[in-house]
């Protein structure tokens, strides 16, 4: 394991020497203008007249060997406080533009859209992405690892798509406080991206290969200012909230219970490029719940986190290490315990180094002994290379005023666990090899010697191929409890070849197959896992999709295990089970009002038993204002006693009503049999001011056999944002 991860370190450093942005050639100049501009869709404006115009644009998708046959121009300018853009994006055929709703931050793949992708401090690793679909929906987020958008970033500007007979015309502006960039920079890097689903063409301005996603800044050509942009000057957002909540729990005999809670976020920027984030007593309540899913896993699932104050900004906390290795995971705080209070600042403090530090502090909770806790980050990251970076990661959870009681009944919690992490992501200059080497060590008062975890992977993605292999060791006594790591004391390793094949003509675009393998290894070097799988995909012209594959699993069970995960007896510790299975997939094109996809697996399961699992999402649009989702999954298990049959059953209907893009509803249903819950979630929505809301939330908790309620909440919120 440790001349594996030697040897990637050193292949890493042979591939991240510099070289010339790929893409330096594609150049727009941008001017000052002293006209104004109304954001209304129509460049009728003064300002308008004579700027440089990015035309031309290159096919992505089908093929990127070609010009794009949709046309888009775009234009930008630039006063003493927003940039601003227009991009007219002609269309190839008559009709109807294809959306799914006015929903802000859209499905990338499911609505004709144009984004723009900004690298402000030319690094080609972070940056920020705006855009809007056809019918004026708005799309924004903060990019990070060279390529990837996160949409949960909040922020105040304004946009407007106006529709012709022949075209659609985006037009906006970001304020200079939105954004974060370098004093004095005078190139930043930009792409611009554009779907039109009708033609199933994915185009951009700066040339970028097939198989790297359009926001990939290591193709992004460059924006020229004809002087450096001014400065954002002072830059202070306060969020105060005001929450009425009532709440009823029908097991018990009490009766509905009210509370009122204030409280609110500040932004305070403290340069162009680095901004502070304080919260005091938080709230979430307008969140929507988890997706559930049917639970027949041996380890804890993952759900992503979706409170707003921790996913701003987050990547460099929750980005750190792999998935089943995460060191800082940020719902371990505040979900059991209430959040009193919080800081973070992060940004960038030059070209090439990038900083993270977070303190949130948690209250005690009586009922459970479990004390108040405090926890900081300190995440520091630095460039090297062309578009590699080294990260550093220091996590502290701290029991405060804490001597637990080792006579009593109640939970003992640990006074401290700290984690220490460094590693080194590659980022070749092209994207075509990317990796990582990881080494993290916990510190716990009660668990000393095999804390470390090491891992290491190496990817190279070329059109028609993508090999990948990765490494890991956990050792037994590592402890991450700020951070999701379900499995401990073992060694992984994980190959994977597709390749992919290209016809000439026809309605397939591409296939190939895909081969991995997944080995899991105690500490002995005994093999306890192993899943290998060999898949078939087709992807076709239109944009549907199918895949075919045959697995074979075999397990040997580290702790008793109940395969149904519904509380029977379990199977024992140290059994062995073998068994294959085959599995079908199809998604549609994307281009129908009516969309679908279906799975379906078939083969054996613990105990020689079979599981039969089918699976699917239909999909119906209003264009552009009603969206009508429902996805299902039903399994079919058939063990031996005292198991037997288990059918389990989960249904999740969802409509999206999108009156204009800043007014919304949503209601979400969801039918569990495995956890006998059925769950409603209604959620109102009213944008009435940029990044202010009005919020309505409704909740209940029924079992549905027989058929009672559980627990029901509706919440009013109201936030507002005011730029001091």
């Amino acid at each position: 394991m440790k001349s594996f991860l030697l040897f990637v370190l050193v292949g890493m450093m042979f591939l991240s020497v510099s070289a010339q942005k790929k893409n330096a050639a594609y150049r727009l100049h941008i001017h000052k203008t002293g006209f104004p501009i109304k954001i209304d869709g129509v460049i009728d404006d003064s300002a308008w007249l004579n700027q440089e115009t990015a035309t031309n644009f290159y096919m992505v998708l089908p093929m990127d060997s070609s010009h794009a046959k949709v046309r888009t121009e775009v234009m930008m300018t630039y006063d003493e406080k927003n940039i601003y853009i227009a991009a007219i994006c002609y269309l190839p055929k008559p009709g109807r533009y294809m959306v799914e709703s006015l929903r802000k931050d859209f499905v990338f793949g499911k609505n004709d859209n144009f984004l723009l992708f900004m690298d402000t401090f030319d690094d080609q690793t972070n940056g920020f992405s705006f855009g809007a679909n056809a019918a004026g929906a708005q799309w924004d987020g903060t990019m990070y690892e060279g390529g990837k958008v996160d949409l949960s970033w909040e922020n105040k500007w304004q946009s407007a798509v106006k529709n012709y007979p022949d075209k659609w015309i985006w037009e906006a502006a970001f304020p200079f406080k939105t954004l974060r960039y370098k004093k004095g920079i005078t190139e930043w890097g930009i792409n611009f991206s554009r779907l039109d689903i009708k033609m199933a063409e994915k185009s951009a301005w700066a040339p970028v290969p097939r198989q790297f996603p359009t926001a990939s800044l290591a193709y992004s050509g460059s924006l020229i200012w004809d002087e450096p942009p001014p400065s954002a000057g002072s830059n202070i957002s306060v969020i105060p909230y005001a929450l009425g909540k009532m709440t009823r729990d029908f097991t018990t005999k009490e009766g509905s219970k009210y509370h009122a809670e204030f409280g609110g976020d500040a932004k305070i920027a403290v340069s162009s490029a680095l901004n502070l984030d304080l919260t005091v007593n938080p709230d979430f309540s307008q969140v929507e719940v988890d997706q559930q899913v049917t639970n027949l896993n041996r380890y804890e699932l993952f759900f992503p986190e979706k409170r707003q104050f921790f996913l701003e900004n987050g990547d460099q906390f929750s980005n750190f290490g792999y998935p089943a290795i995460r060191p800082f995971f940020s719902r371990r705080i505040g979900l059991n315990a209430p959040i009193r209070f919080g800081a973070r600042m992060s940004g960038k403090l030059d070209k090439n180094w990038r900083m993270g530090i977070m303190d949130m502090q948690t209250g005690a909770v009586d009922s459970v002994a479990l004390p108040a806790e405090n926890f900081a980050v300190v995440a520091l990251q630095r460039k090297v290379f062309a578009r590699s970076n080294i990260g550093f990661i220091f996590i502290n959870k701290q029991a405060i005023d804490y001597s637990p009681n080792l006579d009593s009944n109640k939970t003992v919690y640990s006074k401290y666990n700290r984690n220490l992490g460094l590693e080194y992501n590659l980022a070749s200059s092209n994207n075509l090899w990317t990796g990582k080497a990881l080494f993290i060590k916990s510190f716990s008062p009660d668990k000393k010697g095999d804390d470390v975890t090491l891992a290491g992977h190496l990817q190279y993605s070329s059109r028609k191929w993508m090999i990948f292999w990765e490494n890991e060791y956990v050792g037994k006594n590592f402890v991450a409890e700020t951070g999701y790591v379900p499995r401990v004391g073992y060694y992984k390793t994980n190959p994977l070849i597709t390749r992919l094949f290209f016809p000439r003509g026809g309605s397939v675009l591409s296939y190939g197959p895909t081969f991995s393998s997944v080995y899991f290894f105690d500490e002995s070097l005994h093999r306890t896992d192993n899943e290998s799988i060999l898949a078939f995909n087709v992807a076709f012209r239109n944009q549907a999709t199918f895949s075919i594959s045959g697995t074979n699993d075999y397990v040997k069970l580290l702790q008793p295990f109940d395969p149904t995960n519904t509380g029977k007896d379990s199977l024992a510790a140290g059994t062995i089970h073998q068994w294959n299975s085959a599995a079908i997939s199809f998604i549609s094109k994307p281009q129908r009002l009516f969309t679908y996809s279906f799975s379906a697996s078939y083969g054996g399961y613990y105990a020689d038993g079979t599981k039969l699992t089918l699976s699917s999402i239909l999909g119906y649009r209003i264009q552009p204002y009603v969206s009508i989702q429902i996805a299902g999954s039903y399994n079919d298990l058939h063990l031996p006693q005292p198991w037997g049959v288990n059918h389990f059953w989960l249904v999740g209907p969802r409509i999206d009503i999108t009156f204009t893009n800043t007014l919304f509803f949503t209601t979400f249903v969801q039918y569990n049999n495995q956890l006998q819950n059925l769950n409603i979630n209604t959620r109102f929505q009213w944008r009435y001011r940029p990044a202010s809301d009005l919020f309505i939330v409704y909740t209940d908790n029924y079992y549905p056999t027989p058929f009672s309620v559980k627990n029901r909440a509706i919440v009013l919120k109201l936030n507002y944002w005011l730029n001091l």
